[in-house]
């Protein structure tokens, strides 16, 4: 996803001016260690389920003060600096725009993206 590009196609939907006052943007990358353990990873393999991503946008969608949302989730395998999930909430004010961005993600995260590190050598 081009950020630049997606955030500037939003600005020209109908309505963006009267009704959006902040655009979060989330760029997931790969890290070179796990979570799990601070272990080295020279692979992440990833899975979304786009139907579930969707249908948790459409749910994100319908919050108060929630004008759109883009989402990219990459598939495939990838080394620690690619990027992997793309996730842009454009809306109202703060108090609507920045807890929905950060429950979106977690949502996502949770729901709809399976993935498997594999260890450096």
């Amino acid at each position: 996803m081009d950020i630049s590009k997606t955030i500037a196609a939003m600005k020209k939907r109908p309505g963006f001016a009267e009704n959006v006052g902040m655009v979060l943007v989330h760029n997931g990358v790969v890290r070179a260690w796990s979570r799990k353990d601070k272990s080295g990873v020279s692979e992440l393999s990833v899975t979304p389920d786009q139907a579930r991503i969707e249908a948790i946008r459409q749910e994100f969608l319908a919050r108060p003060g929630i004008f759109d949302i883009a989402i990219e989730a990459k598939s495939g395998r990838f080394q620690p600096g690619d990027d992997l999930l793309f996730l842009i909430v454009a809306g109202d004010i703060r108090e609507n725009v920045k807890p929905a961005l950060a429950d979106l993600l977690d949502r996502v995260k949770a729901e709809a993206i399976s993935k498997q590190e594999i260890g450096s050598p």
